[in-house]
């Protein structure tokens, strides 16, 4: 690779030195500015002199960035160093990608998932089904979900990582989140750019609903997001929730579909109140099932789909499936008596499903607890759509408790004063009684010393609530 072309690939302005930096030119790694080594290239939003000058130190190949701050382009010129100037910098973690894979992975069969709920599970499940069956698999959902965001390198670091350390995967399983913004600012046509980048043999589009208030505005805008994707799987399986009326408005060229009804379609898989049905037989029941939630049984059900699609035996997927253990906050027991369960829901939609799921397991004349973090530092948008959602979630039987959990948040996540009173106006317009809390860990131990042995307690939310299970083990 010539570092001109790298530069027109990109969209980008070269300046500083008109070749690579370092003797033996780019070892085909694209990395972060700390982990970087001699023939690197790094890839940051933003750099200033003082990186620039880290960067020549470091004897790295080029750095590329879309804002250089602080007479960066002019240090980079004084030091003859290669530094790229692009106006997306997405286009080159796209680059990044697909270079790495077809440098370090040209082999794999690889899957792409995104979608605005349970991209997470479905990624991971996928991921187990396979390794469950013996295959070397890489993911980028772990856990925490950190490294799903695609808009730094981290994803091609893994992968050449991966790749010097262990050997080629079988199987890539990469999760796009449906959109992506930096500061405020979209990052038009993500979904699709990464999606292509991976060159995929099998997509999953789980559902569009709102989420990422401030980067998109409407849900013809998380539409207009992921109606790209389809042409970025091309002539790959697309898996596609046919229960979704915008799902089912894309432009798919060839769909295999799931459902929480019945479909009379050989490329469906579905689910009948019994257990998971796929041409015309009951491949796993509902005792089989590692999730009793209709939304989680959905993810379930895409990602049968997906390993379906890649060819793999039903009785392999079965005992993928039935192995499986979630991942963390994904609707997790924590207690038994009384039962607490805690999940990352924190947008509308996965709010509404999960507190509806709940309430199915709640005992007659028993209370449920909802205990929901506000979102801190998201903008009042996403917050005043999650307390309507609250507001329509509620009845008799639920008491809700809020938490700011500034005891456990930072500044990213701290709750903002106007974020904090669109939860308390709206539920105020709406006559719902709340409790509210600054701290987490005196909101969840003052709630579980309330509960009845037979109450249920729901934990949700996102930042603010991931500490709750460590809490909760001092507090029980």
């Amino acid at each position: 690779m010539e570092i001109q072309d790298l530069a027109k690939a990109i969209d980008g302005k070269l300046y500083g030195n008109d070749d690579f930096f370092s003797i033996d030119g780019f070892t085909g790694k694209f990395t972060f500015l700390n982990d970087s080594h001699t023939g690197d290239i790094v890839i940051r939003h933003w750099i200033n002199k003082t990186g620039i000058k880290m960067a020549f130190d470091k004897n790295i190949a080029c750095l590329i960035t879309q804002t250089p701050k602080d007479c960066a382009i002019e240090m980079a010129e004084k030091l003859n160093f290669p530094l790229i100037v692009c106006d997306k910098i997405e286009l080159a973690n796209a680059y990044a990608l697909s270079h790495t894979i077809d440098k370090f992975s040209p082999n794999s069969t690889n899957v792409i998932i995104t979608g605005t709920n349970g991209k997470s599970t479905t990624s991971h499940l996928i991921y187990h089904i396979l390794k469950n069956a013996g295959y070397h698999v890489l993911t980028n959902t772990d856990s925490e979900s950190e490294f799903n965001t695609l808009i730094d390198p981290m994803v091609s670091k893994l992968i050449s990582d991966e790749v010097i350390e262990n050997g080629e995967p079988d199987y890539l399983v990469i999760e796009v989140s449906e959109v992506q913004g930096w500061l405020g600012n979209l990052m038009e046509n993500h979904a699709a750019l990464m999606s292509a980048a991976v060159n995929p043999k099998v997509g999953v589009i789980t559902n569009i609903a709102m989420d990422h208030i401030g980067l998109v505005n409407s849900i013809d805008d998380v539409f207009r997001e992921i109606s790209t994707v389809p042409d970025a799987i091309g002539d790959g399986v697309c898996v596609v929730n046919f229960d979704d009326d915008l799902v089912m408005k894309l432009n798919v060229r060839n769909p295999f579909y799931t459902s929480m009804s019945e479909l009379n379609d050989e490329n469906a898989v579905y689910y009948n109140g019994l257990g998971i049905v796929y041409d015309n037989q009951t491949i796993l029941t509902n005792d089989e099932l590692p999730f009793t939630g209709h939304h989680f049984i959905q993810n379930i059900l895409s990602a049968v789909g997906a390993a379906i699609s890649l060819g793999l035996d039903i009785h392999v997927i079965e005992d993928g499936v039935k192995s499986y253990k979630a991942l963390n906050r994904r609707f997790a027991k924590l207690n038994d008596e009384p039962l607490i369960y805690d999940d990352f829901a924190h947008n509308p939609d996965g709010i509404r499903a999960t507190i509806s799921e709940t309430k199915k397991l709640l005992p007659d004349n028993q209370t449920l607890y909802v205990v929901c973090a506000i979102r801190g530092s998201r903008g009042v948008e996403i917050n005043q759509l999650n307390v309507e959602a609250l507001v329509e979630s509620m009845d008799d039987s639920i008491e809700l408790i809020l938490s700011s959990s500034n005891d456990v948040v930072n500044d990213l996540n701290f709750v903002e004063e106007d974020e904090r009173e669109v939860f308390f106006n709206t539920l105020n317009e709406n006559n719902v009684e709340f409790i509210h809390y600054d701290n987490l860990k005196e909101c969840l131990s003052d709630t579980y010393n309330k509960a009845d042995k037979k109450d249920i307690i729901l934990l949700i939310g996102a930042q603010g609530m991931d500490p709750a299970e460590s809490l909760l083990k001092d507090i029980i």
